[in-house]
């Protein structure tokens, strides 16, 4: 609100001291908070009348973003990411190093979101805190339970008043609670505290892991800020030593919920070992302490080792650098952390090797099993004892314990029950008032009847006003207004306050009483327990609550109010009686039930019955009332229960509001929600407008209730008002104890009062089902008797629920809306009338609501737009009452209400039948609609059929239409008409009715046919004629263009021709513009009506006068537009008397004439070029031209000092004003001949400017053509023409210049050689390991080596470059020859190129190229096929010499097709097979080989032993030599059958010469390679040489050549 009490707050704080805390708060302006807390006042500014969502462009803007955002509920409210404007010219208009600079600065300047949320916390007040921390829990996110001081030499402070505000609803997993549906609020419900700390450093995000605990790991959840998120890598510096809590709460779905009980998590912001104060606080609150421990130091580890004795169960979860070390280690006496704290088996984790996801699915299991039995509950308040007593401070001082005191002294006797209480304590709300108001009602409706007041009924009046003269305060009063009076404040708040708490306290063990007495419920719903689960195939519907209120918690007694669900139907399946989706909906009392609104209501009955007699101070209760009001306390406007409305009370009460708002003109709107009692009105308003109305929390009361809202500057003048009235309408629909017809009764009072009041009317469709029909009926009749009043306001439809009652709900009631919407036919802005009444969905949950409710994503913007919509409506209504007018108009509709005047009495219901009425009016419309459509769509062919193009013919022709549309729709109205009243003689209840709603539909068909007339005659019939004539006129212009081009294009290809220059874009661009200005001055365009702008420029002259101080010569403005036929001359009546008299003795005053006129000549040449400048621009005339104008004058009379009075600057304007008025008005009338048709034509001038281009391109350019087709087409098809059979002839060409190509034995016996010559150990181990690669990899040295020569590749290219060229070129000759002189398409031509390459020289063409516009030209063939020759010539000699030019071999091979390697491989590669015990390679060339042989098998000390030894033989089946080293492999056939044995004789043992000495030469190599032991070789291994190693190849590879 605006509007605050001068000293709200009672205490001050002291400055803070400079540190890095103060220098957050400085950042984000909230300095000044630190002496004067910020209130909900404040905030509730920000709040309630912001309509978007605006991104926050400095840190200062933070604080304002995240309580607008938090109010809405947003799940962005904590980012802190900031959108600074730019520069629109330049972005930020600073050189590159400047903005990098400034964005390390901003990265510097940075905040990480928790510092934000703490800031904003210590800033604010108590109260104010726990507004933010209602919404914070709804939203999901972590709040603050221990703050840091903003002084880090101070304690921090405990906050438990905050949660005291937070209620949540939940369904335990347990027999003893099945099916019933527990609420408690966060400060006293005992639930088991879970406890999250750090120690040490610790990578891993301790807070995503919560996230994951709380919300599982597929949730986007994030309750708790983490460094994943934006801002959260920022540092954190204010912070650090915060303690934050979530809430989990189970709905009942065990396919849902993590754990089967509720708990709080909290989470120990920093280094615990920096906060020991917070440890120890939470490991003696805590059921369970999970610890984060990372690379402890001594303190940490004396800091864990003293958790032993704090906490009762602890979690560790190691997550330290250290890989393969464990903290758990580092314990007492050789004994390991868990040991030593005596920790179970799996309490601590290894996090640095699991993920946060695992790791908190492992923390899952672990409280799984400890919950409930293992996990001691606590509750906050005593968690806040425990607080104080180690140092912290409580925020609720002693102040809020005396508030605490009075509020419990105001309920004394209120155990007795709520009945009893009522009737000792507040006595006028029994039958006394309750029977006065019926006799005034039954006494004024005699009174407007005309009869005689009955002389019974004034007698029981006067005995009991007599016995209301007797009335005496009772002490509950007389502690409640004392209360009200105390001059602290916030005391009085924290009374209020307190009052709510305790009335739901002492109530709430009622409803469990209630609920006990049936234990027949319970038992029945223990049995569905039991059978759901022996039944898992049942599908589980959402339990997420529909609807959340907001129950004040308790502080001592029970803690819980546990709401019994009625019985569920038999005929659903047993899991969805348990978990339907109205799960959270609320016991419904059968029980009276109090609330803070019954006192304020006493407040009134006394004031209103008994002021008198009660003495001076009551007669100060309407000033409280209206203070109370102003900050935020409702004021009830009508008691829904005895129906009656305190016309006094109320009366002084606004006449307070008047005073302390100090306007003598105090207007108003009226904003009114109109919805069931379980539409949640109250927490609708408060999602809008921040404010708190009562609502019917577990009670059965009804009522109108009021608030004021005073409105900022900004919007009292877009509402032309300064205070918004907010209605809303309690328990409509509620059903207490009378019969249905009193309620409907009840329900038709209330809501014609409030309909009455209102300008803008919310229709808020309930998402509870069953109450559809009653509601629709209440607010159908209230709507039908507004509209009989005369004052129907502006509707608007909320939707919290898409199911399809809700929907059906919405339409019904927009079709009643439509038809009872008064028009303004005045107000030429009201929108409205066609659009009578816009529906919005807005899901929940609303502010205030229970925390267990999920908040939609859309939420906050569908919030936003809803908002937006109301305050147009408001904008558009046209009311504008001062405050004594509010209640005069409440008076009024009081007394038609109270007598019931209304031509539909109030026992008559008669909305469903209007409803359905309405719904077979809206169908007939719908055909009345649908016909016009047809009408018109065959007056638009007789249009086009008319070809009226002048003026003259198509006004004949739209007269002609618009009197045939005239008769039509009066026809067609006539039959709409006649159909309605049919229905009404048909329908009982309408027939009785119809001389009220014959009038009201009549009015509406009036106006439909009205408005179906205009739309047509004025809107759509002369859209079509402009848009049928504008589309004939452009369909001229271009064919005028393209005439125009035509002259151009031949003279532009003859010039080219002649002087063989290629025209540039920007040449072609720039005579193409010469075309266009050309026609566009000549082109004929319609002419249109004058429009005189010389009233534009006298306004505009008149204006600058006014701004000079010239009014006096306003008259001469009489004569502007005169023709002007004498240029200006310069007189002596502009010159002072004293200026001429002393001139006139020296030359006649002649020269200082002829100076001014030479000063006003030059102002006018340069007004004139001005003038012919703006002339010359393809823009219309716009008012700006005359504020330069008179600018130049006045800059060229300032530039030259004149003595001359002011009349000379009045002519001379006036002079040149009216000559620019003439030029001017030349090109507006240029301008305003067509102003469609000229955009249109200037919109698509670059398509013509682009036309234009193309068409000189396709006729001129046949050369880049020739070219483009060379590049594009034929260049690739030569070249893999080319390409193509390279690789092949590469590899022959290698074979036959290379024996070692010729059979894999051969190759074989290379490589072998090859390697022993090279003496390289790298190369042996390559071989040996990966005979495939090696070889693979010797080849391609081959080829590399071969192609290494410059002129291999060219001798390869060239030949087949020429027979392709050729080839080519006869193809461009053939299609020649065959193609006729003359023009010719290029395109079928071109095609007929590529198919004759494909067919006759089997060249495979891509043509995908020549399927674009580019190579589709007209143009001359022959000279295009000469252009084609030369091109073809220049790429035979730019191949030739790129072919013989030194080339990158890898890069030629790369674009082969086939590789040069492949065929190679192919012919060396033999058989696959490899030696199961050596793996050397099969030597046998037949391909048909069944048994495999190798002619080198190789020692074991030359390949790893897992590589060469096979697992299933043992050390005997393998027969080493006598020294254990060599492989003989005599035993192949039991490793593979298909092996042949190795030879005993001595030739075949020489063979193996090779190997044993390649081992002797590398054996210590082989074993470091290998990490194995060096192999044994005997001596005589020792004595062969290398020549003795080669021979042996040749020996072995030629016995097997010759076998």
């Amino acid at each position: 609100m605006s509007v605050k009490f001068a000293k709200w707050q009672s205490s001050k704080k002291r400055p803070l001291k400079n540190n890095a805390q103060t220098e957050i708060l400085y950042k984000l302006g909230l300095e000044a908070y630190s002496t004067r807390k910020l209130d909900l006042a404040s905030v509730l500014n920000i709040s309630t009348w912001i309509l978007e969502n605006k991104q926050p462009q400095e840190l200062k803007d933070l604080p304002n973003a995240f309580l607008s955002r938090l109010w809405l509920l947003s799940e962005d409210a904590r980012s802190t990411c900031c959108q600074p404007q730019l520069d629109p010219l330049n972005g930020d208009g600073k050189p590159p190093e400047e903005k990098l600079s400034s964005s390390e600065d901003n990265s510097q300047n940075a905040i990480n979101p928790l510092d934000l949320v703490t800031s904003v916390f210590i800033s604010a007040d108590t109260f104010l805190q726990q507004e933010i921390t209602v919404r914070m829990m709804q939203s999901k996110f972590a709040v603050p339970l221990v703050l840091p001081n903003a002084d880090p030499d101070k304690p921090s402070q405990f906050l438990l008043w905050p949660s005291r505000g937070v209620v949540g609803q939940w369904r335990a997993h347990f027999l003893d609670t099945i099916g019933r549906v527990q609420d408690g609020n966060l400060a006293s419900t005992p639930m088991p505290i879970i406890s999250c700390i750090k120690l040490g450093h610790c990578s891993l995000s301790k807070s995503q892991v919560l996230n994951y605990v709380l919300n599982g790991p597929k949730s986007s959840n994030n309750t708790f800020i983490h460094k994943g998120m934006d801002g959260g890598q920022v540092p954190r510096r204010l912070s650090n030593g915060l303690v934050e809590i979530g809430w989990y709460l189970p709905t009942g779905d065990t396919d849902r919920d993590i754990f089967p009980t509720p708990f709080v998590i909290s989470n120990l912001r920093g280094d615990a070992s920096n906060h020991e104060r917070c440890l120890e606080l939470l490991c003696h609150a805590s059921s369970a302490v999970m610890i984060f421990c990372g690379d402890l130091r001594e303190k940490e580890k004396h800091l864990l080792l003293s958790c032993k004795d704090m906490a009762s169960k602890l979690i560790l979860i190691d997550v330290s650098g250290t890989e393969g070390e464990e903290n758990t280690n580092m314990g007492c006496d050789g004994q390991t952390l868990r040991e030593c704290l005596g920790l179970p088996e799996g309490s601590v984790l290894p996090g640095s090797t699991l993920s946060e996801q695992e790791l908190a699915k492992n923390l899952c299991e672990i409280l799984k099993s400890w919950v409930p039995d293992y996990l001691t509950p606590v509750t906050l308040e005593a968690l806040a004892t425990l607080a104080l007593d180690m140092g912290l401070i409580m925020d609720e001082g002693p102040v809020c314990q005396k508030a605490m005191a009075t509020a419990e002294e105001v309920l004394k006797g209120l155990d007795e029950g709520s009945v009893e209480f009522q009737q000792k304590q507040l006595p006028l709300q029994g039958h006394l008032c309750s029977k006065l108001a019926e006799l005034e009602k039954e006494e004024s409706k005699h009174r407007i009847s005309g009869k005689e007041i009955e002389p019974q009924l004034l007698k029981e009046k006067k005995e009991l006003l007599a016995e209301l003269t007797k009335y005496k305060m009772t002490p509950a009063m007389k502690s409640f207004t004392n209360a009200l009076f105390t001059k602290d404040k916030m005391e009085m708040t924290y009374f209020l306050a307190w009052l709510k708490l305790k009335l739901y306290l002492i109530q709430s063990e009622k409803l469990n009483i209630l609920q006990e007495s049936q234990p027949e419920k319970t038992e029945h719903l223990r049995t569905l327990k039991s059978e759901a689960d022996n039944n898992k195939q049942s599908v589980c519907t959402d339990s997420t609550s529909e609807e959340g209120t907001e129950v004040k918690p308790e502080t001592n007694g029970k803690n819980t109010t546990e709401c019994t669900e009625s019985t569920p139907d038999l005929s659903c399946s047993v899991k969805q009686q348990l978990h339907r989706k109205d799960s959270f909906e609320h016991f419904e009392p059968k029980t009276h039930t109090l609330g803070t609104e019954h006192f304020f209501r006493e407040m009134g009955l006394i004031f209103e019955h008994t002021y008198m007699s009660e003495g001076k101070n009551v007669l100060l209760w309407p000033k409280l009332a209206a203070d109370l009001l102003l900050h935020g306390v409702p004021l009830e406007l009508m008691d829904g229960d005895a129906l009656n409305i305190p016309m006094s009370w109320l009366g002084g009460v606004f006449a307070e509001i008047k005073r302390c708002l100090r306007q003598e003109q105090l207007k108003t709107r009226v904003l009114t929600v109109l919805g069931g009692h379980h539409a949640r009105n109250a927490a609708v308003l408060a999602g809008l407008f921040g404010v708190k109305l009562p609502e019917r929390c577990k009670r059965g009361n009804r009522g109108v209730y009021v608030e004021v809202l005073s409105l900022p500057d900004c919007l009292r003048e877009e509402l032309e008002c300064d205070s918004l009235l907010l209605i809303h309408v309690e328990g409509l629909g509620l059903v207490s104890g009378e019969i249905k017809t009193d309620t409907m009764v009840h329900d038709n009072m209330m809501a014609t009062v409030a309909l009455g009041l209102s300008d803008v009317l919310l229709l808020n469709i309930s998402p509870h089902a069953g109450d559809e029909f009653e509601m629709s009926t209440v607010m159908v009749n209230a709507l039908i008797r507004s509209k009989v009043c005369g004052a129907f306001p502006i509707c608007q439809i909320l939707i919290q629920d898409e199911g399809m009652n809700s929907v059906l709900q919405a339409s019904q009631l927009r079709r009643v809306c439509k038809i009872l919407q008064t028009e303004d036919k005045g107000n030429t802005n009201n929108d409205h009338a066609l659009n009578t009444s816009s529906t919005i969905y807005v899901k929940g949950p609303w502010p205030n609501s229970c925390v267990s409710e999920l908040v939609d994503k859309q939420h906050s913007n569908d919030v936003l737009k809803l908002k937006e919509r109301l305050f147009g409506a408001l904008k558009r209504s046209t009311t504008k009452s001062e405050t004594s007018d509010f209640i005069a108009r409440l008076s009024d509709v009081w007394e038609a209400v109270k007598n019931d005047s209304f031509s539909i009495s109030l026992q008559n219901n008669v909305a469903l039948v209007f409803s359905l009425l309405c719904t077979e009016f809206s169908k007939w419309e719908e055909c009345l609609l649908e016909h016009m459509e047809t009408w018109l769509i065959e007056a638009t062919k007789k249009i086009i059929a008319t070809k009226a193009f002048d003026a003259a013919a198509q006004n004949v022709l739209l007269t002609e239409l618009k009197k045939e549309v005239l008769e039509e729709v009066k026809s067609e109205v006539n039959k709409l008409n006649s159909k309605t009243e049919s229905y009404l003689m048909t329908e009982e209840t309408l027939k009785s009715n119809s001389e009220t709603f014959w009038p009201i539909l009549k009015s509406y068909t009036d106006n439909l046919q009205e408005r179906v007339i205009e739309e047509i005659m004025q809107i759509k019939l002369e859209t079509i004629i402009e848009s049928y004539c504008s589309f004939s006129q452009i369909n001229k212009f271009e064919a005028s263009l393209k005439e125009e081009q035509e002259f151009k294009l031949l003279a532009l290809v003859e010039t080219s021709k002649s002087t063989n220059m290629l025209l540039q874009d920007h040449e072609l661009e720039e005579e193409f513009e010469i075309v266009f200005k050309k026609l566009l001055s000549s082109f004929d365009f319609r002419p249109s009506e004058r429009d005189d702008i010389s009233s534009t420029v006298t306004n505009v002259l008149r204006q600058n006068l006014i701004s000079r101080g010239l009014q006096k010569h306003m008259e001469k403005l009489d004569a502007f537009g005169q023709n002007q036929t004498s240029s200006f001359q310069v007189s002596d009546e502009y010159f002072g008397y004293r200026s001429r008299l002393k001139h006139m003795f020296e030359d006649n005053n002649k020269q200082q004439r002829l100076e001014a006129q030479k000063v006003a000549n030059k102002i006018i040449e340069e007004c004139n070029q001005f003038s012919t400048n703006k002339c010359s621009l393809a823009a219309d005339f716009s008012e700006s031209y005359i504020i330069e104008l008179l600018e130049i004058v006045e800059r060229g009379l300032k530039e030259k000092s004149l003595n001359t009075r002011s009349a000379f600057e009045v002519d001379l304007k006036i002079y040149l004003c009216n000559a620019a008025c003439q030029d001017f008005q030349k090109l507006h009338d240029r301008f305003a001949k067509d102003r469609e048709l000229l955009t249109y034509i200037s919109e698509t001038k670059n398509k013509y400017a682009a036309e234009f281009i193309y068409q000189f391109r396709k006729r001129d350019q046949c050369q880049r053509m020739a070219q483009a087709f060379i590049s594009m087409v034929i260049k690739p098809a030569v070249l893999e023409h080319i390409n193509q059979p390279l690789g092949m002839q590469i590899a022959k060409d290698i074979q036959y210049k290379s024996q070692q190509y010729q059979s894999p034995h051969a190759f074989h016996q290379w490589i072998l050689e090859d390697l022993i010559k090279e003496d390289c150990f790298e190369s042996f181990v390559g071989y040996l390991l990966s005979y495939e690669d090696f070889r693979l990899k010797k080849i391609q040295e081959t080829v590399v080596a071969h192609l290494s020569d410059t002129t291999s590749l060219g001798k390869l290219k060239q030949p087949k470059l020429g027979e392709i060229v050729g080839k080519i070129a006869a193809a461009v000759s053939q299609t020649t020859a065959a193609t006729s002189e003359g023009l010719s398409d290029t395109k079928p031509l071109l095609d007929r190129i590529c198919l004759i390459l494909e067919r006759d020289a089997n060249i495979d063409v891509k043509k995908e190229s020549l399927n674009g516009p580019l190579f589709s030209i007209t143009t001359e063939w022959d000279r295009f096929a000469k252009c084609l020759m030369e091109s073809l010539a220049t790429l035979r000699l730019e191949l030739g010499q790129e072919f013989n030019q030194n080339v990158d071999v890898l890069e030629v091979l790369v674009e082969l097709p086939v590789q040069p390697k492949d065929p190679l491989l192919q012919v060396v590669r033999g058989c696959d097979k490899r030696c199961p015990l050596c793996k050397a390679p099969c030597e046998e060339e037949k391909l048909d080989h069944e048994v495999h042989s190798s002619l080198l098998h190789r020692p074991k000390g030359m390949l790893p032993y897992d590589f060469c030894s096979p697992s299933h033989l043992s050390c005997s089946e393998i027969n080493d030599d006598a020294y254990g080293e060599s492989m003989t492999c005599k035993n192949l056939h039991l490793e593979d059958p298909n092996w042949n044995n190795v030879s005993d004789d001595l030739s075949s043992q020489k063979a193996n010469h090779y190997w044993r000495y390649v081992l002797v030469r590398f054996n210590e190599k082989f074993a470091a390679a290998f990490k194995q032991e060096l192999a044994t070789i005997p001596e005589d291994w020792r004595k062969i040489t290398k020549e003795e190693a080669l021979d042996s190849l040749n020996k072995v590879f030629g016995r097997k050549e010759c076998n």
